[in-house]
């Protein structure tokens, strides 16, 4: 008998699981595949890796432009997956030996929901059965494949590849054909455009990045058409070939030749096959429905990660997996959704937290929007070219508290916590003004922008 099972072990699952153990919960993790989940094993973690390999390329390729001759400049890039492969197993094993010196069980099967008997739980995973007093349900996500004519077909010959599949090509397509602009899709157009690749994103909406506040997304469709990607934006994609994507743009039918297709048109929560039905844990449009600490509205059952459709990062899972042990330990939290931070790893990096300019006007909120480039920043003119890099600041104007940050630019991923601890503790103008900022800096023109507004 365990005080808590959890399926999935994910980033949700086991941070949760560590939380859960040094609680005092005995706690039992069942994981279908591998530990580390999409984050670890086909997302963020060897995205990066492979983007890293390209940024130092892109640098390679241009480094005349900073007074370094570096003639010939090439990539590998069956070196790079190989690199990424090691980085990942390296990772991986370091949270198996986190859970084993936590005295975690864990478990590597399918696992089902059996049913519940009082206060107990029946929890199926292989062959065995197990038994635990709460459970915590963090699955994931999986790629979404839409019913396009020819799609389904072109996952199975391997025309079409999802996140996972992309990230173990040894070959470099000559042309690659991106389905989505948003984070997936525009991390590895950026990647296969620096390595050779000819690029193509049809996007259904007018714009990249999602939600992404607009004035950021345009910036970056900018650098990237200057890099040779073609976006078509507003375009509907109608069929997928042998070797090529079919969609209706600018009022006509055009065809994308393609040695390769990259499908990133979202995800969706796994859900399915795990035995919710049993228990009767509410869904929504194929998601979890949870509170802000996670609860279900089933007693016991929580759900975080990417299960309840709510967030779907990596960084989000952490904190919702904890938000749920604390709230099972008899600790009070919840989690806060509108200071979450997100990164898109192009180059230039985009990081956004809070409300966007789009958001504020769709609210009505009588809000304040300043762009500042980030040209201001001495250490940002030094190490970028001709880059045009801005931060973004949003403010509420009758209290002048920060209601959001966005940025493009060098190091944006690395200084957004700082905006996202603005937002979350509902700074002002003239709090952010008080804080010394180390010089020289990117992050710096975040305080000089204070001044600004």
């Amino acid at each position: 008998m365990y005080e808590l099972i959890i399926l999935g072990g994910g980033p949700a699952g086991y941070n949760a699981a560590e939380r859960a153990a040094a609680g005092g919960l005995s706690t039992l993790v069942i994981e279908e595949r591998a530990l580390g989940g999409v984050c670890l094993n086909e997302g963020c973690i060897p995205t990066k890796t492979l983007l890293y390999s390209a940024k130092i390329f892109d640098y390679a390729k241009h480094s005349e432009d900073y007074g370094v001759k570096l003639p010939n400049a090439s990539i590998d890039h069956a070196a790079v997956v190989a690199r990424k492969d090691k980085v990942v197993k390296q990772l991986v094993g370091g949270i198996g030996m986190k859970m084993k010196h936590g005295g975690i069980t864990v478990v590597n099967a399918h696992a089902e929901i059996q049913g519940r008997n009082g206060d107990v739980f029946t929890v199926k995973a292989g062959d065995e059965t197990y038994e635990g007093r709460r459970l915590l349900i963090c699955t994931g996500s999986s790629a979404a494949v839409p019913p396009i004519p020819g799609l389904r077909e072109g996952v199975t010959s391997g025309f079409v590849k999802t996140n996972r599949e992309i990230l173990d090509m040894t070959t470099v397509p000559k042309e690659l054909a991106v389905i989505g602009g948003g984070v997936i899709g525009m991390e590895m157009a950026s990647y296969f455009n620096s390595i050779g690749s000819k690029v193509t994103v049809i996007e259904m909406m007018d714009h990249i990045g999602g939600p992404t506040d607009s004035e950021i997304a345009a910036i970056l469709l900018k650098n990237y058409r200057k890099k040779g990607v073609n976006f078509m934006l507003g375009a509907k994609v109608t069929g997928v070939g042998t070797n090529s994507v079919t969609c209706e743009y600018e009022g006509k039918t055009v065809e994308v030749s393609a040695d390769c297709v990259l499908c990133a048109v979202g995800r969706r929560a796994n859900t399915a096959g795990i035995g919710l039905e049993n228990i009767n844990v509410l869904t929504e449009r194929g998601a979890i429905v949870t509170n802000e600490c996670g609860r279900t509205n089933i007693g016991g059952v929580w759900a975080a990660g990417d299960v309840n459709g709510k967030s779907m990062l990596a960084h989000t899972a952490y904190r919702e997996g904890e938000a749920a042990v604390n709230d099972m330990i008899g600790k009070k939290d919840a989690v806060n959704y509108d200071a979450i931070p997100a990164v898109i790893y192009t180059n230039p990096e985009v990081a956004s937290v809070g409300e966007t300019s789009d958001t504020v006007k769709a609210k009505g909120l009588d809000a304040k929007v300043e762009s500042f480039t980030l040209r201001y920043s001495g250490r940002y003119v030094a190490e970028n070219e001709g880059g045009d890099g801005i931060v973004k600041i949003i403010i509420d104007k009758a209290h002048r508290r920060v209601l959001g940050v966005h940025m493009i630019g060098t190091y944006a991923s690395e200084i957004i916590y700082g905006a996202a601890m603005m937002v979350e503790k509902q700074m002002r103008v003239e709090d952010v003004r008080n804080f010394v900022f180390p010089h020289p800096t990117v992050c710096e023109v975040i305080r000089e922008g204070m001044f600004g507004i």
